[in-house]
């Protein structure tokens, strides 16, 4: 069974079944729609990507069960995390404070990630300083076994071990000195005196074993050899010593080559044999003598190889037996090899050296090639836009519509009406598409294909700014640059969330007050009222409360732009709450991701969404449909003039690409010293990781801060959409409230923007995260210690967390060693041991101090270290030619045990800290690790949800209703005493202020004549009031042209002389012209407006005029906004009782979401006597 927050079915009296989707175009071959989304039955939860539920059964018409979460069941994780906290008992943490049992396991939980770190970064210890050791106890130096024949000068072997012949005393018969220099090392054993009883392993009778050592040995029992004497005495101790030569205890040691060389040598086992006493004393072969037969074969066989003898004599028993006597006899030395230990650490030491500068190379090429090259031709303009694609009407695969619309397009675009519609009892009724009063401006159709022309270049751009308890300086900047960045206002949409009722920490003015006085409101929406909506949390705090707000913001440099901000205001509940309304970063982002995905599926709407669809659609000219990118920004960042233009280019060039993000500059670089160590780190992530991860399509973290999404995507074909962004999967993952692991937490709680890149990496592997480098913002960064530790721990884990995640998807870019998911699975052991990695590295760089290398073996470890710091500085100079990333470099490369021990440790250890700490602080908070409430049941039918149809439906019937009252009122009491304006004193209204329309027929509807009960949740004002100017023409009704004659010199600058001859401008953009329409905008709010021309009609609506009207009566305000937690009443008892600092002014047009805005005669809005603050 689903979670117990799941939306309920809401009950209605028809027994009709809901609209299904149809076949798009079924009698037209111009578009045709393959196989695509399919979106999940009804109340029937989709399986989310992390930690999937049960499966379970739902009835629509059950009640919601209880969400038990993990109570009870045990899994091998909670059993490994009980396995290593045994020595931790309930009642022992008890006494440290840990009384919940949610908060026991996530400590359980915790110290088992921590051991698993530890565990990890003592292998990586041990491989890195420990195996070599382990398995090659002398070092791997050769030179501590064997001394290689040659090397060496004044040396000689006897038996196969090196001696010293230094200090050796010259004898009559043997010239030590003459011999070490014909060859030093060479074997002499056979100039001293043995006996058979020197030999206890020669115990056959075989020629091997019994042949004479010398001619004056007392064994010799033949005349015909031609055996050399031996001058000196019995090898031993004394004889060493009288001869005052020392035994160095190293093997002579020889090569294959130096084996081949000598002619009387060969090899059995390793052990080099020196034959020529034998051959010597047997110059003749030796009938029926194996062992004989088989050394002359070798040596006469194999006189230019190695003389391996091994193989031959292991091959039969007699010959076997007489390898120890033949050893003993003849050893001269052994082969100079490494031993097997030696070989597998060195084996494992090269590897590694490859895999790892390989990768640091290939990352490095990669970076620099994505820079040069692939950026470049991601921001070039679009192309061919003349050709026709589908319209961003049409609705994707799996939506909700009429069984009539044959054309797929959203029920909002079709002008006309159905009249083939009929009830069972044989009456007509009007079909399910939008009146005439919806449409704008006459642009959009419910033609399924469209021009891209008409769209042009510039996507429509909703602009998202989420903001928390950030200042007026940060907010207005951010606004600012977003505003005046060189991409059209009537193709950005200015989205502004306050997460609450809030006051920042050192602030007068709450941030709610902040946003909505630096907005010119517009007057037609009057007075916002609370919507409701399903929130992010648990208990009551899954329900909340939004005030929609909508006007333009007028820039410093004249750009006037479309913005809606909206006010988290909280249940009425919450009114005495610290933070009325604050419900998260993640559910701001899921109030829009929530509407765009509802718009797309023509799902069933909230009432914020309604009231949001319906101020868009004004502000843009366009219903919400036509947005395809999404702009998320922080309130603490400014952008580029051209960095939205660079990224709306960069999904235009590839269909594929679902988020790309910009660069992030630090705007405060030298503050302080926490934020100069900060410079480079940004800059190397950016340029160097995330250009990289970019090669393969695969950014891992699309910053919060400044990012781009894709909200739907054309096929390559341009004859379906795929939803992206709003893809159901992923705002349901998303948007997960009920969460019961440490790791659920860790990714849901701390890093909403790498969560939201991992779900979208999941859901769509082979589309494409990128990175922009010409796409630029400047933020604020962490200027004391306590605020960067606090932000890093939070990365830090929520990292550490979604790359556990990552590396199971294994359909991402490439293959083995060369795909994206190795990559993610180096960067998840690369995060868990940096604290170990810096600990070797220190201790690489003092050994090296101490202890120089010798040779290029020991020199490997510090190559690795080299390219790995180095490099990135190479590709500072290469790619931005600023030198003066190499100062920063520097100073990052000081505070490295910061970045690699200190932040690390202290992150791993609060696992289980689920707050933002000192990030954001608010005036008055008390920490919170969640957004719940526990003590309160939420039983998930209090918001309606109903589709678009039936809110414009209930809409246009209040509308209605509130004309008829207006007439009755009129015929009682005569006019001009009730209703003489719209009800929000907006001035009089017109008797044709409204049409009929198909939504205004009770027969049309699927609900009863209870219609009333729905007034209560639509804004109370009419968007179509013709008391104001119409909504821009937002789409072009030219063509595109692809190709022209191109002008000569001459003939433009007789073009120039002669002038243009402009086209006579649009009655919507001429006709309507204010009375204080002053050159700066800036000094314009809602009650300087007042229509120079009022819409009157003549009977039809095609037959229209224009006549002077009265000014527009004021209303309280904010500067130019309009207040709506605080009533118009003296008592000011509206539902949020917070004043912003606790100011007490109760001057009317002083007022914002929150109360006055400030006690002194100050003004604080946009009105005539502004004294903002420059950017």
């Amino acid at each position: 069974m689903p979670s117990k927050y799941d939306d309920a079915p809401l009950p209605f009296t028809s027994s009709a079944p809901l609209p299904t989707r149809q076949q798009t175009l079924k009698s037209s071959g111009t578009l045709k729609r393959g196989k695509t989304l399919t979106r999940p039955e009804r109340h029937v939860a989709p399986v989310p990507l992390i930690a999937p539920p049960p499966t379970q059964s739902f009835s629509p018409s059950s009640s919601l069960p209880e969400s038990k979460g993990m109570v009870g069941e045990l899994d091998w994780w909670r059993l490994w995390s009980y396995a290593t906290t045994w020595w931790a008992p309930p009642v022992v943490l008890k006494w440290f404070g840990i009384k919940e049992k949610q908060s026991r396991q996530a400590w359980r939980e915790k110290v088992t990630l921590c051991w698993i770190a530890i565990l990890l970064g003592g292998v990586v210890g041990f491989v890195t300083m420990g195996l070599q050791k382990a398995l090659c106890p002398d070092g791997g130096n050769a030179g501590h076994l064997y001394d290689r024949l040659g090397q060496n000068e004044l040396t000689l072997s006897i038996s196969g071990y090196v001696f010293n012949i230094s200090t050796s005393k010259t004898q009559e018969t043997v010239d030590f000195y003459a011999l070490a220099k014909q060859m030093p090392g060479q074997d002499i054993t056979n100039l001293f005196t043995r006996t058979a009883a020197d030999y206890p392993q020669c115990s056959s009778t075989a020629k091997y074993a019994s042949t004479p050592y010398c001619t004056n040995s007392t064994t010799s029992t033949t005349t015909s050899s031609t055996s050399q004497s031996c001058p000196l005495a019995k090898p031993g101790d004394s004889t060493f010593s009288s001869l005052a030569i020392q035994n160095t205890s190293k093997i002579e040691g020889y090569s294959w080559e130096q084996v081949a060389a000598l002619k009387e040598y060969l090899v059995i086992d390793g052990v080099v044999l020196n034959m020529k006493p034998y051959l010597d004393a047997n110059p003749q072969a030796i009938s029926g003598d194996e062992v004989d037969k088989a050394i002359r074969q070798v040596l006469n066989n194999q006189p230019s190889s190695g003389k391996d003898a091994t193989r031959l004599f292991y091959h039969r028993k007699a010959m076997q037996d007489s390898i120890p006597c033949m050893q003993a006899r003849y050893g001269a030395g052994r082969i100079d090899k490494v031993a097997p230990g030696c070989f597998v650490a060195s084996l494992f030491l090269y590897v590694s050296l490859g895999v790892i500068l390989g990768v640091v190379l290939v990352r490095f090429a990669m970076a620099c090639i994505f820079n040069w090259f692939m950026s470049a031709k991601l921001v070039r303009p679009p192309k061919d836009l003349g050709r026709t694609a589908i319209s961003p009407a049409v609705m994707p695969e799996g939506a909700n519509m009429s069984i009539h619309n044959k054309t797929g397009t959203a029920p909002w675009s079709n002008p006309n009406a159905n009249s083939k519609n009929k009830l069972k009892n044989g009456k007509k009724i009007n079909g399910l598409n939008s009146s005439s009063t919806t449409l704008v401006n006459g642009n959009q159709s419910n033609e399924p294909l469209i021009s891209l022309a008409k769209i042009g270049a510039e996507l429509f751009t909703v602009c998202l700014v989420t903001c928390y308890s950030e200042g007026e300086d940060s907010i207005k900047g951010t606004i600012d640059s977003i505003a005046s960045t060189n991409y059209s206002d009537s193709r950005k949409l200015i989205w502004v969330v306050c997460d609450g009722m809030i006051t920042g920490h050192g602030e007068k003015v709450s941030t709610p007050d902040i946003c909505v006085s630096l907005m010119d409101a517009d007057p037609r929406f009057g007075n916002p009222m609370p919507m409701g909506y399903i929130a992010v949390g648990s208990g009551a705090k899954r329900e909340n409360r939004a005030m929609v707000y909508a006007g333009h913001y007028v820039s410093k440099n004249g750009h006037r732009t479309p913005t809606i901000v909206v006010v988290k205001c909280g249940m009425p509940s919450e009114a005495r709450d610290k933070k009325p309304g604050n419900r998260g970063k993640r559910d701001s982002q899921l109030i829009l991701m929530n509407f765009f995905s509802r718009v797309t599926y023509n799902d069933r709407m909230s009432p914020l969404d309604f009231d949001v669809f319906r101020k868009v659609q004004t502000l843009m000219g366009v219903t919400p449909d036509y947005f395809e990118t999404c702009l998320m920004v922080d309130a603490d960042t400014k952008i580029y003039p051209d960095s939205l233009r660079y990224l709306v280019n960069c999904m235009h060039q590839d269909n594929m690409i679902m988020g790309v993000c910009g660069e992030t500059r630090i705007a405060n670089k030298r503050q302080s010293w926490v934020t100069a160590i900060q410079v480079y780190e940004y800059f190397i992530s950016h340029h160097h990781v995330k250009a990289f991860e970019s090669v393969f399509g695969g950014v891992t973290c699309l910053p919060g801060c400044f990012s781009m999404y894709r909200i739907k995507a054309r096929k390559d074909t341009d004859n379906d959409w795929v939803p992206i962004l709003v893809k159901p999967e992923i705002v349901s993952e998303y948007s997960q409230s009920e969460v019961h692991t440490l790791h659920q937490k860790n990714l849901l709680l701390l890093g909403e923007d790498r969560f939201l890149s991992t779900i979208m990496l999941r859901t769509f592997p082979r589309r494409k995260n990128i990175f922009l480098p010409q796409a630029k913002c400047r933020t604020v960064a962490p200027d004391t210690f306590s605020v960067l530790l606090s932000q890093r721990r939070r990365w830090i884990n929520s990292t550490v967390h979604n790359l556990m995640e990552l590396v199971r998807v294994r359909n991402l870019c490439g293959t083995f060693c060369f795909s994206m998911q190795f990559v993610v699975f180096m960067d998840l052991v690369g995060t868990v041991v940096l604290p170990v990695a810096i600990c070797l590295t220190g201790a690489l760089i003092i050994n090296s101090i101490l202890d120089p290398p010798s040779d290029f073996q020991e020199a490997i470890p510090l190559m690795l270290l080299g390219a790995v710091l180095g490099l990135p500085a190479i590709l500072i100079l290469i790619t931005t030619r600023k030198v003066i990333y190499i100062a920063w470099m520097v100073v990052y490369l000081f505070a490295l045990p910061i970045w690699n021990f200190v932040l690390p440790v202290y992150s791993f250890w609060h696992f289980d800290d689920f707050s933002w700490g000192e990030t954001r602080r608010v005036e008055g908070e008390v920490r919170s690790k969640a957004h719940d409430d526990k003590t309160a049941v939420f039983d998930g039918t209090t918001v309606p949800l109903r589709r678009w149809e039936d809110w414009e439906k209930s809409r246009l019937r209040k509308l209605r209703r509130d004309e008829k009252k207006r007439r009755e009122m009129e015929r009682q009491f005569g006019a001009g005493f009730h209703g003489d304006n719209d009800g929000l004193g907006l001035g009089p209204t017109p008797r044709g202020a409204w049409t009929r329309s198909d939504y205004e027929s009770d027969s049309g509807s699927v609900f009863g004549s209870e219609e009333d009960v729905w007034g209560a949740e639509i804004g109370g004002y009419n968007e179509n009031n013709p008391a104001f100017p119409p909504p821009p023409m937002a789409l072009s009704q030219q063509s595109h042209h692809n190709g022209g004659a191109t002008l000569g010199q001459d003939e433009m600058a007789a073009i120039l002389d002669s002038g243009f001859d402009d086209s006579p401008p649009h009655p919507s953009q001429s006709t309507f012209r204010t009375e204080r329409n002053v050159p700066s905008p800036l000094h314009r709010h809602q009650h300087d407006y007042s229509p120079q021309m009022k819409y009157q009609t003549n009977g039809d609506n095609n037959n229209s005029s224009y006549i002077n009207g009265p000014r527009t009566p004021d209303m309280p305000t904010t500067g130019d906004s309009v207040s709506s937690s605080i009533e118009s009443r003296p008592q000011g008892s509206g539902h949020a009782k917070k004043r912003s600092g606790g100011v007490n002014n109760q001057r009317a047009h002083n007022y914002g979401p929150m109360g006055p805005l400030q006690g002194d005669d100050d003004d604080t809005g946009w009105g005539g006597g502004f004294k903002g603050r420059k950017l």
